[in-house]
């Protein structure tokens, strides 16, 4: 059964997904103090994810100093994401494991295919949708996510 993606301006609902420890995390909690960023990969440790995600690694300084953090989500089982952490990657954000694609497929980052297409998605605290990039190329996606948050919490701080 098909879901409809959420869409901007929804508020991200309650997912149960699992960190690459394989301890469950519901995303909605993610997203109820700070912003967040998703980004999905097709499949760790492969080329383009791997460049995907070492763009996020190396700006992620950028996201967490603007309230906002950051989390890889693919298909992968959490033992594959870990042993891909542990490899030589070193990523200070938590990889998420969802073998179902039920939050990918509600992200709209399920390919017709069934694959994980490449994107992010930005929430803001709160949980509202504010930015989706599907599809994105690897080496773009971690400069426009931090893009638009620094908009958003530019726009924000002129708002008050």
């Amino acid at each position: 059964m098909s879901l409809s993606p959420i869409k901007i301006g929804d508020t991200l609902p309650s997912f149960i997904v699992k960190n690459e420890r394989g301890e469950e995390v519901d995303v909605k909690e993610i997203t109820a103090e700070k912003g967040a960023v998703f980004f999905t990969i097709p499949k760790v440790d492969t080329g383009g994810c791997t460049t995907q995600a070492c763009g996020f690694r190396d700006i992620y300084p950028d996201f967490s100093g603007d309230n906002f953090e950051v989390y890889c989500l693919s298909a992968d089982q959490p033992s594959a994401a870990l042993k891909w952490q542990l490899a030589q990657r070193e990523f200070p954000y938590p990889l998420l494991s969802d073998p179902d694609r039920t939050l990918i497929e509600a992200l709209g980052a399920k390919g017709d295919t069934g694959k994980t297409t490449r994107g992010h998605f930005v929430f803001a605290p709160g949980g509202k949708l504010m930015d989706v990039q599907l599809p994105v190329t690897p080496k773009d996606s971690p400069t426009l996510a931090l893009a638009f948050v620094q908009k958003y919490n530019s726009e924000q701080k002129s708002a008050l």
